[in-house]
C-alpha cells in the first residue's frame, strides 16, 4: 500500500449552485472556485436564465429575480466553460449533494459520457443504450474509468475512504428499501 499524499496533492473545485425554487431545481447560478496546491483561486460565476421561472421562496433567499436573469445565457451557452473550470478537479461543496444534483442534470447524462469517453468501444453486437445489459457494461467502464483515471484510486481500501460504494440491505430489511 502506498503512502498517504497530502491533502494539498489534488487539485479542487469547490462549487455551489442557487436554484430557482422548483422541484427539481433548475439552476439560476453557478460559482466555482479552485484549490490548487492549497492555495484557494479567484471565484469564476455564472448567472443563467433558467427553463422556468424563479419561485418568490428562491428569490427570498438568494435575491436573485427573474428580471435579473430575463438577459442572461442559457446554460448551454456557458456548458463548456463550466466543463473547463470543473476539468478533472475533485469537487467540493457544502451542500453538494444539491449542488451535483441540478449539475448532473445540466452537464453530460451517460449517454454524453459515453461518446466522450468512447466507452461503448468493442461492446459487444446487439447491444444498445437504455437496455440493461449496455447500461450496465457502460456503467462499468465508467466507474473504472473515474476510478483509475480521475480519482487516481488504485486500491480497494482507497475507494471504501471516500465513502466506498453502495452495499445491498440485509436480507431481515430489504423489503423496507425497496419502495
Amino acid at each position: 500500500m502506498s503512502e498517504a499524499q497530502p491533502w494539498t496533492t489534488q487539485r479542487y473545485a469547490v462549487v455551489d449552485v442557487e436554484g430557482n425554487g422548483q422541484r427539481p431545481p433548475d439552476l439560476v447560478e453557478l460559482a466555482i472556485v479552485h484549490v490548487v496546491d492549497g492555495i484557494i483561486g479567484e471565484p469564476t460565476a455564472w448567472l443563467v436564465r433558467p427553463d422556468t421561472p424563479i419561485l418568490w421562496q428562491a428569490r427570498r433567499i438568494h435575491g436573485i429575480s427573474n428580471d435579473d436573469v430575463a438577459t442572461t445565457q442559457s446554460f448551454d451557452a456557458v456548458r463548456a466553460d463550466v466543463l473547463a473550470h470543473l476539468g478533472d478537479a475533485v469537487i467540493v461543496g457544502h451542500n453538494v449533494g444539491i449542488d451535483l444534483d441540478v449539475l448532473r442534470r445540466k452537464l453530460p447524462d451517460l449517454g454524453s459520457l459515453v461518446d466522450h469517453l468512447d466507452l461503448a468501444t468493442g461492446l459487444p453486437d446487439g447491444l444498445q443504450p437504455h437496455r440493461a445489459a449496455y447500461d450496465v457494461l457502460v456503467t462499468a467502464r465508467l466507474l473504472r474509468a473515474l476510478a483509475t483515471t480521475v480519482a487516481g484510486l488504485t486500491t480497494w481500501e482507497a475507494l471504501c475512504e471516500l465513502g466506498g460504494p453502495p452495499r445491498m440491505p440485509a436480507p431481515d430489511d430489504a423489503a423496507d428499501r425497496l419502495f
